[in-house]
């Protein structure tokens, strides 16, 4: 092992660690040292940097490991390095994380295997700027049956070309045999889980049982499944929150939820079917939705369609636009309905009010088309319809570009403005996003290296 240096790291807020001072050491290894027997060695607040090089292996490893909130162990890149670790075939996972906790996985590529990273019996797991692709099987997972995962960081990761099922994040079980609890998945580029032998490839999976979880501002673009479907909390907690995600070329349905979710603030660019749908799946019916101020353009299929209700559902403040489709579908129970505030242009059904059909997407958007690729500049025009139309009954605080929004709000995912887009470039890539902070320090960043290698 090369370059063993015990040093004092002062985790950045004092505060957060009680004003201790945590003491650990950083080992540093080259492709040549046995990652098993380095990882093996680590303790709460250890450091294992991997330098550069192909770091292949030939035997199951595994990371059964457990830190503390203000001592996490971290497995990361050197800063400037691309360690590559990489299993000898596709019988074996890369990485496997078990029976762990306040462990962090930063900056590493993973490639080949089955499951990139698989994730089992662990709370409080991170996995930062990660590139994992081309594998035999998903991506990266949490979905061993019999266990609850609890705050598990998934952020900024870049994962592509999957193969077998090929979901680029599949987390939960079916039919709650186990769930992702009050976890992030923020700010990943997941992209082409949709080859030749791929049978299903949804972007991010997140299944029945799974609760109060925040899913914002990933990209995610042709996938053989949805980019982005939930299932239903069955009563495990609160609504997960689905915002401020970039979608297109989705090989179903853009979003799909059957129940228990917050969707606002998206932008989908075009599916194979419908933009938002949430029908039944499994023991979730559609209840327990808000979808509110997103931003939908339909080639083919609905922009929004929400069928079989059973309980409360709100449409509101989106904009739809629908080239054959309808803009807004509802059926089933529709006492618990509210549709309020939405514009755009195509035909509705079951709706009674609360969508504005004079909308046009060549006068509402900037430059947007109905190809469902990029480019595409869907921020509202001057003198757009959409311009403080918003009902304020369910506006949102803030919008796609993470700005707050004013008194008098906007109709779709945009806060409007005189002029340009102040923010992102819609792009195939990684959106800025509210980054993930952990003991004070921004996950992967010349930040947190330069504090924890200071005097």
């Amino acid at each position: 092992m090369k370059h063993r240096i015990l040093i004092a790291i002062l985790l950045a807020v004092a505060a957060l660690a009680g004003g201790a001072r945590v003491s650990a050491e950083v080992f540093q290894i080259t492709p040549s040292d046995n990652l098993q027997t380095a990882v093996n060695a680590l303790g709460p607040g250890d450091i294992l940097l991997l330098d550069s090089g192909a770091y292949l292996l030939t035997s199951r490893f595994s990371i059964q490991k457990t830190g503390t909130a203000n001592a996490p162990i971290t497995i990361r890149a050197t800063p400037g390095a691309t360690p590559v670790i990489s299993y000898v075939d596709g019988g074996q996972n890369v990485i496997n994380v078990e029976y762990s906790a306040h462990v962090r996985l930063i900056g590493l590529e993973v490639t080949g295997g089955s499951h990139g990273i698989r994730i089992l019996d662990s709370d409080d797991i991170t996995v930062d700027s990660c590139h994992i692709h081309d594998t035999a099987d998903v991506g990266l997972s949490a979905n061993v049956p019999g266990g609850t995962y609890e705050r598990l960081r998934l952020s900024r990761n870049h994962i592509h070309d999957t193969g077998g099922t090929g979901e680029g994040m599949y987390l939960g079980c079916n039919s709650d045999g186990c769930r992702l609890l009050a976890g992030v998945i923020e700010g990943n580029y997941i992209h082409h889980t949709n080859g030749a032998g791929v049978t299903q490839g949804d972007g991010i999976e997140l299944k029945e049982g799974s609760a109060d979880n925040v899913i914002a501002d990933n990209v995610i673009h042709d996938t053989g499944y949805p980019c982005l479907i939930t299932y239903s909390a069955v009563g495990n907690g609160g609504p997960n929150t689905i915002e401020g995600n970039l979608l297109w070329n989705c090989g179903d349905h853009a979003i799909q939820s059957a129940a228990d979710a917050r969707i606002r603030n998206n932008i989908i660019l075009g599916a194979v079917v419908d933009g938002i749908r949430c029908q039944p799946h499994q023991a979730g019916t559609p209840s327990n939705l808000e979808i509110t101020h997103n931003t939908v353009l339909s080639p083919g299929g609905n922009s929004i369609r929400v069928s079989s209700i059973t309980g409360s559902v709100v449409v509101a403040n989106n904009a739809v636009y629908a080239a054959a489709g309808h803009a807004i579908q509802v059926d089933g129970d529709l006492t618990g309905v509210i549709i309020a505030g939405n514009r755009g242009e195509g035909s509705t059904v079951g709706v009674g009010s609360g969508f504005d059909g004079s909308g046009s997407l060549g006068v509402d958007l900037v430059a947007a088309s109905h190809s469902g690729i990029l480019p595409q500049d869907v921020f509202p025009a001057v003198g757009s319809g959409l311009v403080g139309a918003a009902g304020s009954a369910w506006r949102a605080v803030d919008d796609f570009n993470l700005d707050p929004r004013g008194p008098a709000d906007d109709i779709g995912a945009y806060r409007a403005a005189a002029g340009a887009n102040p923010g992102w470039t819609l792009a195939a890539g990684f959106k800025p996003s509210r980054w993930i902070f952990d003991n004070g320090f921004e996950l992967g960043s010349t930040v947190e290296w330069s504090a924890m290698s200071g005097p």
